[in-house]
């Protein structure tokens, strides 16, 4: 099965002022999170990518259109890929959700966590993991695809495909503009790279 590189999209205003934005319509990538975007076309153009998938959000499809142009290929949009519901939580500072009593239950528990009128973090890992397995399932082993997605999917996908506690996935990291590559095999799955941050090497980063 395939090599799938899981990018994260680049920064936007929400990330750089600690707001969760969610799935809020109109959040674009500011001017970091546009060189992010053009660092990862950069460092990816030269492989032989087959396709670029994206998350529906402004913010991700901002981060694949370089790279698709880059490689001549068309930008396909993947509502599986799309960041988790958030629900009452959209637009929210960081700073005040963390003084809730449940935010211990977000980072120490979240397989029992459901955001106010949105997803469970359970369901959320069981989309992205099957949107991935459907995407590796239309490529040829050894074929390298690019995923643009966000944070949370990323991480969540990565502990299901080695075996992690879902309530351990919180401990992984995955910083705007990063490369993680996650090789789908018949014997089990297999992580390549980890948060690959393109942004240490920017000029002004």
């Amino acid at each position: 099965m395939p090599l799938l590189l899981l990018v994260r999209h680049g920064e936007n205003d929400y990330v750089k002022k600690n707001i969760l934005a969610g799935r809020l319509p109109e959040v674009h990538l500011n001017e970091k999170g546009r060189s992010q975007a053009n660092a990862v076309a950069e460092r990816l153009k030269s492989l032989p990518i087959k396709a670029v998938y994206s998350s529906p959000l402004e913010r991700a499809m901002e981060t694949a259109e370089p790279l698709a142009k880059a490689l001549g290929l068309e930008m396909i949009q993947r509502p599986g890929l799309i960041e988790l519901n958030i629900g009452e939580w959209q637009g929210q500072p960081l700073k005040s959700l963390q003084k809730l009593k449940v935010w211990r239950k977000v980072q120490g528990n979240p397989s029992r966590f459901r955001f106010p009128g949105g997803e469970a973090f359970i369901d959320t890992q069981q989309r992205i993991c099957t949107e991935l397995e459907a995407l590796a399932g239309l490529h040829q082993p050894k074929e390298i695809v690019a995923c643009v997605s966000h944070a949370d999917p990323i991480k969540l996908a990565v502990a299901y495909f080695l075996g992690m506690p879902l309530d351990h996935f919180q401990r992984l990291s995955v910083s705007p503009g990063s490369i993680t590559a996650l090789y789908l095999g018949e014997m089990g799955a297999q992580l390549v790279t980890m948060n690959y941050d393109l942004s240490l090497s920017l000029p002004g980063a």
